[in-house]
């Protein structure tokens, strides 16, 4: 109730205005039967004219209809795009803090936050999560969270493969996703869909239903819902330190595996859409909207009993760290500081607990019948690896009116507001520095972002003497956008007596300033303190001028001007120019020259964060602590930070669109180059002074902090590739319809320059997977290039044969994935190259009455691996875990599905 409360008060105020035309009423004039993205479909977006064939627009559109999605075992949407549009990669992101609650997707080798994604033409909101470990690719992104739009909701997709900042602003740099609700008067139908995976875990179960309604004599109300869960899968190996803590008698490690490497745990995973329009006497009114809520629960890196730092061991496992509970009692624990004043070991470890000593024994016993002192291993002697999660919610809601005056001039005023909440918890795990007193349960603190639409689109056709009218579209957009980050439990992140700091005077007279080495805050994730959490927001107003026109018959001929203004960083201008050329009726040349940007998102440029992840530190790769500061912060700008300013691309695209016969091909080349690019700096190790300096700004975690991240703008790059579309209509049966159809596509990133000096004279690379970067550069490695241009596979490509008669219908999907690399635990040191994989899915649907049809099906039916993980006993990933195609391995089906 208080988060529909919160997003009321929010929007009450705001009243919007369509970015383009609606598509609640676009129509279609082919079939949901035709087996893949039939470029014969009517589609809207890219262009603010009519509606036409994707065949005939300037810009390449693909479009996905809603039976595509719906014949497919997986449930998450962003594993369904995957399948249908090559251009397009999301991996697992096990063990990858918040990227394991909305994981990051990539679109033509670019950021998430690069793709812009509408839902019926408006802008959709970002996810509240930022992916602070997003694989180097996707490092720092905030997109939009596209699981919460369930297949059945769905009339269909629309991909724009091409830049479109000047049409429709930020983000749109790699291309734009819109995706259209249904919109039936009436019918409907309800599904139940159940999977598992070859290895008998990761079971699936939804259920799903949408209905249409007629809403007065002229307008229609369709709803949607989906309930879904998924069960957690293991792809793991028993980790080397734990093998070898079992075979030294140590009883107590959790078995068969220390820390599990699979898709994570999602309950209740709730869905609801609505769409609605009606006709009045001047115009159409509409409205839609979407509430959905889910948690998501994963596992963390296994903390091992000799070796974690600030926990166990604060010399990679040589001795023991012990806690005194009760400093000032005059008693020193074995193994623990001296805090006796006037002492010559006063603020020392006078006779440190060597592990595996002769002595240790007997010093283990004495700590554990003094209740003044203290070890962690009495609480975790297997050590413990925490479970991470977050409870996620989401809530949109658009209206608007639109029309067309008795001049011709058409109009379109909206409104949209949406907001995304991420609520953290960790579990099994501990605050160091509370020491027996800590709990091991955290509420961690939220991530929120809220943002606000309002839009006035215009169009009116003037007569120049072209083929036909010229369209001149002209609008005006505001936006306002909100992040917020609120505080834990006070447990998740306060400081216990085990790190507090202490001053004592030795037998010399020197003051000793020292603490007794725990971390502090909830390991793993530490929770959001006072002092980082708060509540930014900027706003921003647009206008453009979009031009269109059919010079002669042949000849379409487009152009469009944008200019923004940011609160924050200031105004961009950007422009458009495309052109489609027909050859003919069967053959058409169309191309594209755009500029482009994407604004810093409010989240990237204040949050603060702290994750654990694998560092070399004094030349050993151990669990180590990680933060994330606001690029602002003085530590960050004594490293070379400034404020974020915005990532600016131009691109161009060429191709062109051929019928042969009844089959369909197109053929586009495109090219990106994006400067400023922002993403998270090179990790940065922190001395003690910068880590006091910290401390003392406020961020209370960072006594416990190894090495530190900020956001920057700070390299470019040039992505190029080819997508290919093709559909082919087969008579190979006396009965029904047969037909192939072929998408692919090839990418190539990158990377120009970093900190403004070229690639050939910072980068240099000995192998496909092993990159260096000039020392001098401190906010980019070379593994991270490595990630940037290698971490994705340049070629990727499906074919899909459907055969559909009155009774069945026969799907066969292939899936090719080329090869790429991987830096395992985004380490230096752990490359990976991964080959190209084959995986086949299969489904069969058979109608065993007018209205009900059951499916079976199996996605990847070979149950295809990818390559061995020859780093597994590191951290325990049988696979690597950046594998385009995944690492669950086959995954069977059934379904029946209602009409009515």
């Amino acid at each position: 109730m208080d988060t529909m409360k919160k997003f009321l008060l929010g929007t009450s105020c705001v009243a919007v205005l369509a970015a383009m035309p609606s598509a609640v009423s676009a129509q279609e004039n082919t079939s949901a039967d035709s087996g893949g993205m039939a470029i014969e479909e009517v589609v809207v977006t890219g262009s603010r004219r009519a509606a036409r064939s994707a065949a005939d627009t300037p810009a390449p559109v693909d479009v996905i209809s809603g039976d595509d999605f719906a014949n497919q075992g997986d449930g998450d949407m962003s594993n369904l795009l995957r399948t249908v549009v090559p251009s397009y990669n999301v991996n697992a992101q096990p063990i990858s803090d918040a990227a394991t609650l909305v994981r990051p997707a990539n679109l033509r080798g670019l950021a998430p936050d690069q793709t812009l994604v509408l839902l019926n033409g408006k802008r959709r909101h970002r996810a509240a999560v930022i992916a602070f470990l997003g694989g180097g690719l996707s490092d720092g992104a905030q997109g939009p969270d596209i699981s919460v739009i369930p297949a059945i909701a769905l009339k269909r997709v629309e991909v724009l493969r091409d830049g479109a900042a000047a049409q429709y602003g930020s983000d749109a740099i790699a291309g734009v996703m819109n995706f259209v609700l249904r919109d039936d008067a009436e019918g409907g139908a309800v599904e139940a869909k159940w999977g598992s995976t070859y290895e008998g875990d990761g079971d699936q179960l939804q259920l799903s239903a949408n209905m249409g309604l007629p809403l007065g004599s002229q307008g229609f109300v369709n709803f949607s819902g989906e309930w879904r869960q998924q069960d957690p899968t293991s792809r793991s190996t028993q980790r080397d330190d734990a093998l070898g803590l079992i075979a030294g008698g140590n009883t107590d490690v959790r078995q068969p595996y220390a820390q599990i490497w699979g898709q994570p745990e999602v309950k209740n995973d709730w869905k609801v859409f609505m769409n609605a329009g009606i006709e009045t006497g001047s115009g159409e009114a509409y409205m839609f909207g979407n509430y959905a809520e889910r948690e998501v629960e994963g596992g963390f890196f296994f903390r091992n009993p000799d070796t974690r730092g600030g926990v166990n061991s604060n010399d990679s496992g040589v001795t023991r760290l012990v806690g005194d509970l009760t400093p000032d009692d005059g008693i020193t624990c074995p193994g623990g500081f001296n805090f006796n004043e006037g002492e010559a070991t006063t603020g020392t470890i006078a006779d440190p607990l060597v592990i595996g000593s002769a002595g240790e024994a007997a010093a283990l016993a004495a700590i554990a019948a003094d209740p003044n002192c203290f070890i962690f291993n009495e609480m975790f002697p297997g050590g413990f690896t925490p479970q991470f999660g977050g409870k996620l919610n989401d809530l949109a809601f658009a209206m608007g009116y639109r029309g067309e005056l008795d001049n011709g001039l058409t109009y379109d005023v909206s409104m949209h507001a949406g907001r995304n909440q991420a609520d953290f918890f960790i579990k099994n795990t501990i605050n160091p520095s509370l020491g027996p007193l800590t709990p091991t349960e955290f509420d961690l603190g939220s991530y929120v972002q809220l943002e606000k639409n309002i839009n006035a689109d215009f169009s009116y056709p003037v007569e120049m003497g072209f083929y036909s009218p010229l369209n001149v579209a002209f609008g005006f957009e505001w936006r306002e956008e909100q992040f917020e980050a609120s505080t834990g439990q006070p447990e998740s992140f306060e400081v216990g007596i085990l790190a507090e700091a202490f001053e004592r005077t030795n037998d010399q007279g020197e003051v000793i300033s020292f603490t007794q080495g725990f971390g502090i805050g909830s390991n793993g994730f530490s929770g959001f303190s006072p002092q980082v959490a708060g509540t930014w927001d900027r706003s921003n107003i647009a206008g453009y001028i979009d031009l269109e026109t059919d010079i002669t018959e042949d000849w379409i001929l487009g152009a469009a001007l944008r200019f923004e203004d940011f609160s924050d960083f200031g105004s961009t201008t950007n422009f458009k120019v495309t052109t489609l050329y027909k050859l003919g009726d069967a053959f058409r040349l169309r191309g594209s020259l755009s500029s482009g940007f994407r604004a810093p998102t409010v989240g990237q440029q204040q949050v603060v964060n702290v994750s654990t992840v694998f560092e070399t530190v004094n030349g050993v790769l151990q669990l180590a602590q990680r933060g994330t500061i606001p690029p602002t912060n003085p530590v960050a700008a004594s490293k070379g930070a400034e404020p974020l300013g915005p990532e600016k691309s131009d691109a161009f695209t060429l191709g062109f669109a051929a019928d042969i016969g009844a089959a369909s091909l197109t053929v586009d080349y495109f090219n990106i180059k994006v400067k400023d690019r922002i993403t998270q700096s090179a990790t940065i190790t922190l001395t003690q002074a910068e880590r006091q300096a910290l401390v003392d700004s406020g961020v209370a975690f960072a006594a416990d902090l190894q090495a530190f991240r900020f956001f920057v703008n700070d390299f470019d790059t040039r992505t190029q590739g080819i997508d290919v579309v093709a559909t082919i209509p087969l008579d190979i049966f006396e009965e029904g319809s047969t037909n192939f159809a072929l998408a692919g596509n090839y990418t190539k990133t990158k990377v120009t320059a970093i900190s403004g000096q070229d690639r050939d004279s910072i980068i240099s690379s000995t192998d496909k997977c092993l990159y260096s970067v000039d020392p001098s550069i401190l906010t980019m490695d070379g593994t991270r290039v490595m990630q940037i241009e290698q971490n994705l596979p340049k070629t990727r490509f499906s074919g899909t044969l459907t055969h559909t008669t009155d009774k069945w219908r026969f799907l066969a999907r292939g899936n090719y994935y080329g090869s790429y690399c991987e830096a395992h635990l985004d380490s230096a040191g752990l490359e990976i190259e991964g080959g190209s994989e084959v995986t086949m899915d299969i489904e069969f649907g058979y109608n065993v009455m007018e209205n009900l049809e059951l499916v079976v099906g199996a996605n990847n039916i070979f149950n295809n691996y990818p390559d061995d993980n020859p780093f597994a006993g590191i951290a325990g990933a049988t696979y690597p875990v950046t594998s385009p195609m995944g690492f669950n391995g086959g995954l069977y089906y059934v379904r029946a599905r209602f009409s009515f």
